[in-house]
């Protein structure tokens, strides 16, 4: 009996024992299969990510070759219409001059930008378009003397130059009127902007300022020394006292700072880049003929205007900038028409079959403009010299091939005029 119970506690020993192997060896096999397992999980997946970096490498190249080629096809093509430009003069690093023109693609600021990029100067424009247009100034863009920048100088500019003609500001009734405020802020904002970069840079400045500032003028023609005789309250006041208290401003920072200023009294301007509907004299006469409208003439037509051309102006502009006079100058053309008179002249010039009519009366509408440019004269030695009737022949002409454009991406016809 003992002995097979020996024999049965042996073979349940045994059975354990072999147990204990199986599920050990079990165990073993779990593990290296899950390992196995695990590791092909890995390389698949490593696999994968590769091939996918690959594919994204390859397609980066692909995009990065197809750029390369598109560049090399645009300078291709820009090599076949290569950009032109007028002939300007070389100047030396001593004489030439960084000059800044606020207004720079407006009627009288495009074609200063025109002279002083003939004579070599380089040449940054500040505007905000309101009344300019890229069209006035496309022929320089691109030219390694010339920049354009898209600026409201009621905002301040930083930059810097050894000279600033400060011409920004809407000039015609329309335009100033359109937002009088604004107006104002570009006659006050602007030019505090404008002399405060003067000073910081010790640049020269020069203000374009008006005849407004005269007013329906006592005196007749309008010295400099004359005061004025201004409507503060009036429809033209945000234009008229917006300059007389830029003039105000420009002097109270040149007795201040010991600045160098110079101030431009601009009578009556025409010529072409005038813009369209700018509701002044010579554009409307133009296109109401040329269109074969009737000529409205406001008020009796007895009210007195004188007119220069704009390369006069710039003459101007340029000799007073290179003046030590500081004081302010007229620049205008002393010869003086009445409104009926001049309608006339621009009415036999273009021809055509419209009839002069006369329409109440503007308010405030000034009576009598004539500059005394006796101050130019002696100062500067400057007076026009561009016949009324050779001006508007060039003017109508512009104003012509304006009315025949009807795509405003055609390029602009007039190129600058050596002086």
């Amino acid at each position: 009996m003992i002995q097979v119970t020996w024999k049965i506690k042996h073979v349940l020993v045994s059975v354990v024992f072999l147990l204990i192997l199986l599920l050990i060896f079990f165990a073993k096999y779990n593990s290296k299969h899950n390992a196995a397992q695990k590791t092909g999980q890995y390389l698949y997946k490593k696999f994968v990510f590769n091939d996918e970096i690959e594919y994204n490498k390859q397609l980066l190249q692909e995009a990065s070759d197809r750029i390369q080629e598109l560049e090399k096809k645009i300078l291709a093509l820009e090599s076949q219409v290569p950009k032109s430009y007028p002939d300007v003069k070389f100047l030396n690093y001593l004489s030439r001059k960084r000059i800044l023109i606020t207004g720079g693609a407006g009627f009288v600021g495009s074609h200063l930008v025109d002279r002083l990029m003939l004579q070599g100067h380089e040449v940054i424009v500040a505007d905000n378009f309101f009344t300019g247009r890229k069209r006035n100034v496309e022929h320089w863009i691109g030219h390694e003397n010339f920049e354009l920048i898209h600026h409201d100088i009621v905002n301040p500019l930083f930059i810097e130059v050894d000279e600033i003609y400060h011409l920004a500001s809407p000039a015609s009734p329309p335009h100033y009127m359109y937002n009088p405020v604004k107006t104002i802020k570009t006659n006050t904002l602007g030019t505090i902007n404008m002399l405060g970069l003067a000073r910081r840079l010790n640049a020269r400045i020069l203000i374009a300022s008006t005849s407004e500032v005269y007013g329906d003028p006592d005196i007749h023609p309008q010295p400099e020394t004359y005061w004025g005789h201004v409507n503060p309250i009036g429809p033209r006041a945000c234009y008229d006292e917006g300059k007389r208290v830029s003039e105000t401003l420009t002097y109270a920072y040149a007795k201040q700072e010991n600045m160098q200023v110079r101030v431009a009294r601009i009578f009556n301007t025409y010529g072409p880049r005038m813009h369209m509907n700018d509701g002044r004299v010579v554009s409307n006469f133009i296109l109401q003929a040329l269109q074969n409208d009737v000529i409205t003439v406001y008020g009796s037509g007895d009210q007195t205007r004188s007119f220069q051309y704009v390369s006069d102006l710039v003459d101007g502009l340029v000799a007073l900038m290179g003046s030590n006079y500081t004081q302010p100058i007229n620049l205008g053309n002393p010869v003086e028409h009445s409104i009926i008179e001049f309608a006339s002249i621009i009415k036999g010039l273009v021809g055509g079959r419209s009839k002069i009519k006369h329409l109440a009366q503007v308010e405030d509408d000034p009576q009598r403009r004539r500059p005394d440019i006796t101050r130019a004269k002696k100062y500067l030695n400057w007076e026009p010299k561009v016949d009324l009737n050779a001006g508007l022949h060039k003017t109508v002409n512009y104003f012509k091939h304006e009315l025949h454009r009807f795509k405003h991406s055609q390029r602009n016809k007039f190129l600058p005029e050596k002086p």
